[in-house]
């Protein structure tokens, strides 16, 4: 990645893409170099900093490119230039060109300036150009990409409809993005303050939520359906049965959801009490460890870091290479070779890199929960454990984090590229090439989900042992196999637990988008607006409480290391909570009630070497 930029900038793009050149090859604002068999190249730009094209509405839609024929000037235009004796001025009084080089000011009213010069009228220039370009201020060109645009969809009045729908509840959608944004962050304080009553609230609430949306929502229906369609007026009509269906189909979907929902409560019900203990102990780690809380917004802050890197890194690319004519006889900028392959390295560079980052925050997290588990005297923590965590992993788990991270690339490439395959043949190919495809790219979705939990597992592993990513992924999933009975019920309970929080959230947000949308004053489509209000809930959501799974999870692995190695016998104490304690007993005796696991959890375990006479726990 670094060499891919290097040599983009080394090779003159980043002064192309910062200055802009012309349709020439020359760089605008310095003296260039002449380029073989190109005319007009070479010239002294110095005193002309500014792109200015001839006729920027010159638009090629399908590839999103400018076709006019660009130039050095000195100058921008300030004001709207309608006659060639306007342009003819403003090069006199400006000192700027605006037309062909070989054209001299005083021909621009001649009969052969009508090709050379820019298409009347010029339209104003903005006060600051963007990246030394003269950016026109209002342009009707632009109007072409949103015609571009509609045109590409076959239903232009259901396109209509959906974004007058959006922009008519622009203020409700803001309103329900926030109201979404506090719900989560109140949920992330009951987490931590109330933890003991917070798997009833929110089974009580979901239960209540589901049943009351979807009643509402049937109700919604039922009330359309009998209103007089003689009222609305014909303009009217169409959009009132858009509304009518789109309440018909969220009112299944959410029947099917609650039914489903009802199902997995029935036969979770008996384990509902022992995942209080577990929350209990987990709303522990954040009151010890309170900046686990803000974990996302630094991950998400250098995620954004790094886009903007690689955003720059591939526009210095589009515009390295060596100089080529296109069709127009215009001067473009191609890479030759081998290395015009390197924007693929780039993608998957995009791919890697964001993994990788992403990686180091399960590691850091997992890092400062281990040192949380495995401080006897939690008055013994250090200062500040997230940071202790984020120096053990600089100094020595880049590796780890980095392997981990490309193992999910491996699998993730090829699942993008058969679903890009997927979308080009649609409709092309038969059924069973289109079955393969679909059966290819779930069982690479699948991998790749159990691979991210081994990893996090690994990880986990990583702080406690100090191992390699192999050694500490081969540990993390033999411990897991030997104990997938306590240890995939107790996840299991613990992540739907999270799950119901994150689906309180969206049943939240999405009552209070039914019951805003619908009674709101413009008669529009509702549909897409609730559609990005509960997808943006669900984001917020997922992004709040995804670190408390994450704790949960290193938790669970922290509990099973620790009754693996120790039996609570003088010397060999338990590093666990007491109320984890409680919970695991409890677990046992459920299990072997129901005649689940006995013989498993009587079973020998050997100890996973997790330290020597030499080493401590964090």
């Amino acid at each position: 990645m670094g060499f891919i930029c290097g040599f983009s900038v080394a090779t003159g793009a980043a002064a192309r893409l910062v200055s802009g050149y012309d349709s020439y090859g020359n760089i605008c604002g310095q003296k260039n170099a002449e380029l073989e068999s190109i005319p007009n190249s070479g010239m002294d730009h110095t005193h002309r900093k500014y792109v200015f094209f001839l006729d920027p509405c010159n638009l090629d839609l399908i590839n999103r490119k400018i076709k006019s024929e660009a130039l050095c000037v000195a100058a921008c235009p300030r004001q709207e230039l309608k006659t060639l004796n306007d342009v003819q001025k403003f090069a006199e009084m400006n000192g700027s060109a605006l037309c062909h080089y070989k054209l001299k000011p005083s021909e621009y009213t001649s009969s052969k300036a009508s090709s050379l010069c820019p298409k009347l009228p010029v339209p104003a220039s903005a006060p600051i150009p963007f990246f030394h370009r003269c950016a026109p201020v209002n342009i009707s060109c632009y109007a072409k990409f949103a015609e571009a645009l509609i045109t590409f969809v076959s239903d232009n009045s259901v396109l209509h409809r959906l974004i007058s729908g959006v922009m008519a509840s622009k203020e409700i959608i803001l309103g329900l993005c926030l109201l979404s944004l506090v719900l989560s962050m109140i949920l992330m304080v009951i987490i931590r303050y109330i933890s003991r009553v917070l798997v009833w609230i929110v089974t009580i609430l979901v239960i209540l939520g589901s049943l009351g949306g979807t009643g509402v929502l049937w109700w919604l229906y039922a009330k359309q359906r009998k209103s007089p369609k003689e009222t609305i007026i014909p303009e009217q009509l169409q959009i009132a049965e858009d509304n009518l269906r789109a309440l018909l189909i969220y009112a299944i979907s959410a029947t099917v959801f609650t039914v489903i929902l009802f199902l997995i409560m029935l036969f979770m019900r008996k384990r509902i009490a022992l995942t209080i203990a577990l929350f209990h102990v987990a709303g522990k780690v954040f009151i010890h460890l309170p900046l686990l809380v803000f974990q996302p917004f630094w991950t998400f802050f250098a995620l954004v870091l790094f886009w903007a890197y690689w955003i720059m890194t591939l526009l210095f690319l589009g515009t390295t290479g060596s100089a080529v004519k296109n069709d127009q006889g215009f001067v473009e900028f191609r890479v030759s070779g081998p290395l015009q392959y390197m924007w693929w390295y780039h993608v998957v560079g995009l791919i890697w890199i964001s993994e990788f980052i992403l990686a180091c925050q399960q590691m850091t997290v997992a890092g400062a929960v281990v040192t949380y588990y495995f401080t006897r005297d939690k008055r013994n923590l250090p200062f500040t454990p997230i940071l202790a965590s984020v120096n053990r992993l600089v100094r020595y788990h880049l590796g780890t984090v980095a392997k981990g991270s490309f193992i999910i690339t491996l699998v993730k490439i090829p699942r993008m590229i058969l679903m890009y395959i997927h979308s080009q043949l649609k409709g092309k190919e038969n059924a069973c090439a289109r079955c393969m495809l679909k059966s290819c790219i779930c069982c690479l979705w699948c991998l790749e989900k159990c691979l991210n939990y081994l990893n996090q597992n690994a990880y986990t592993a990583t702080a406690i042992n100090s191992t390699n990513f192999c050694t500490s992924a081969k540990d993390a999933f033999v411990i897991l196999v030997e104990n997938a009975l306590r240890v995939a019920a107790i996840n299991t309970v613990g992540d739907f637990m999270l799950f119901l929080g994150k689906v309180l959230i969206v049943c939240s947000t999405g009552l209070a988008g039914i019951m805003l949308l619908n009674y709101q004053q413009d008669y529009t489509v509702w549909v897409l607006p609730l559609i990005i209000v509960c997808l943006f809930a669900f984001l917020v959501a997922h992004c709040f409480l995804s670190i408390y799974e994450m704790v949960v999870d290193v938790l669970f692995l922290c509990f099973a290391i620790d009754t693996k190695y120790n039996d609570g016998s003088p010397g060999r104490e338990f590093y666990m909570d007491k109320v984890l304690m409680e919970f695991v007993e409890n677990s046992r005796k459920a299990m072997k009630e129901a005649g689940k696991g006995g013989a498993a959890d009587a079973r020998e375990l050997k100890p996973m070497n997790i330290c020597n006479k030499n080493q401590k726990f964090y």
